[in-house]
């Protein structure tokens, strides 16, 4: 007879072996009579037939059988019994657990729909709504240049409000949209959890200025100073020696990185970088090199033009969506908060609570008691289950979220 850890070692060995067979049985028995009947088969029914399916001398009997207690390898069986035991119950509970929770009728579009969890989801206005919001770095797609690091952090700072009453995947298109118009993306792919968060996968922009030139105008070059703000889309209009021009800016670069001669160079500057000088989304005010897209009557007219003052004008009425990417273009962001209970700033003002100092955020406008109050003032009282839309840094308005729940 060896020692006794070897015999404990072969035992275990043995009902490993000789347990698989019980376990799956037990775990049918289980899932099988859950599934169809509701009924939970009794553990020591399953236990019996496990043992016996062993081999172990017929059951559970086997324990007062001579020819195992005194056998010489009775402490390898016992430990082998013990084991297919434990497997045999393990899998009868895995089994019963399984047929309480798979669902009674399947369908290939139960398997593939998926949904959003309840608790991102809010209501405004009657109609669910959830803010989509990218987790993770934002990952290059094969076959297109990598995503510069400016860009993929815009891109991870990025956040969006939808419907919550479509189809995840159409969610999913959705949100691609947004992030390619918004920024301009040669293609975008986006996966969303059940908590809304996107993993997103993105080209960055490409060359082809032409796509941007709608059919029958002209893109033309020019200098002149641009205001703070201009950005690609805005319509303008430039103001030469004789004559108006109208156009669309499809393109802009900046002169920002270009440096004067002075003493300290010897009177020489070199030549600008054009990495230093990118073709921008937006400009930052100052001389810079605008391309339009004009009138194909206008632009010979135009190239041979200096041009003496270049005017945004404005899109129309929704004047509220240029403010928002105003905004959004200074580094700041807006956010829905809800005040909880035990929220630090609830049943005070927004004066006493000073948010603009102590979180560095500004409040654009407050529901409070169902009521909407915009630029509200600091009197304005502040109370659990309040909303506020509050702008700031990304870093501050994600502060002040987590500080009010």
């Amino acid at each position: 007879m060896a020692s006794l850890p070897v015999e404990v070692l072969f035992g275990i060995y043995l009902g490993l072996l000789t347990g698989i067979i019980p376990a799956l049985v037990s775990w049918a028995l289980g899932f099988v009579f859950k599934y169809v009947t509701g009924v939970t088969v009794p553990a020591f029914g399953v236990v019996v037939l496990a043992v016996a399916i062993a081999g172990v001398n017929g059951g559970l009997m086997a324990l007062n059988d001579p020819t195992f207690t005194q056998s010489a390898n009775q402490i390898r069986l016992s430990v082998a019994l013990v084991v297919v035991l434990m497997l045999s119950l393990y899998a009868h509970s895995a089994g019963d657990r399984m047929g309480a929770e798979f669902p009674r009728k399947l369908s290939l579009r139960k398997l593939t729909d998926r949904t959003l969890s309840t608790d991102v989801v809010e209501l405004v206005g009657g109609r669910g709504q959830v803010a989509v919001r990218v987790s993770g770095d934002v990952g290059d797609m094969e076959g297109y240049p990598p995503v510069p690091a400016e860009l993929r952090r815009e891109i991870r700072e990025w956040s969006g409000t939808f419907p919550a009453d479509v189809p995840v995947v159409e969610l999913e298109a959705r949100v691609a949209d947004r992030l390619r118009t918004e920024f301009d993306l040669t293609d975008v792919a986006v996966t969303l959890d059940e908590r809304a968060s996107a993993t997103v996968n993105a080209a960055p922009p490409l060359g082809g200025l032409s796509k941007r030139i709608p059919s029958g105008k002209r893109g033309v070059s020019v200098r002149a100073l641009v205001p703070t703000g201009t950005a690609r889309g805005d319509e303008v209009a430039l103001a030469t020696a004789d004559r108006t021009y109208h156009g669309r800016v499809v393109s802009l670069r900046s002169d920002h990185a270009a440096r004067p001669a002075d003493a300290t160079d010897g009177g020489t500057a070199p030549p600008p970088d054009p990495t230093l000088s990118p073709s921008l989304p937006s400009a930052d005010g100052g001389d810079g090199r605008v391309t339009l897209a004009v009138e194909a009557g206008q632009a010979a007219s135009l190239l041979g033009a200096t041009v003496d003052r270049l005017t945004v004008r404005s899109r129309g009425t929704r004047r509220e969506y240029e403010l928002l990417t105003i905004l959004r273009r200074a580094g700041n962001r807006i956010r829905k908060v809800a005040l909880r209970e035990g929220s630090p700033v609830a049943g005070t003002t927004i004066g006493e609570a000073a948010l603009r100092d102590a979180y560095g955020v500004t409040v654009l406008a407050v529901r409070h008691e169902g009521n909407w109050q915009f630029a509200p003032r600091g009197a304005q009282a502040l109370a659990a289950g309040d909303d506020l839309f509050v702008v700031g840094s990304y870093d501050a308005v994600t502060a002040f979220r987590e500080a009010m729940a």
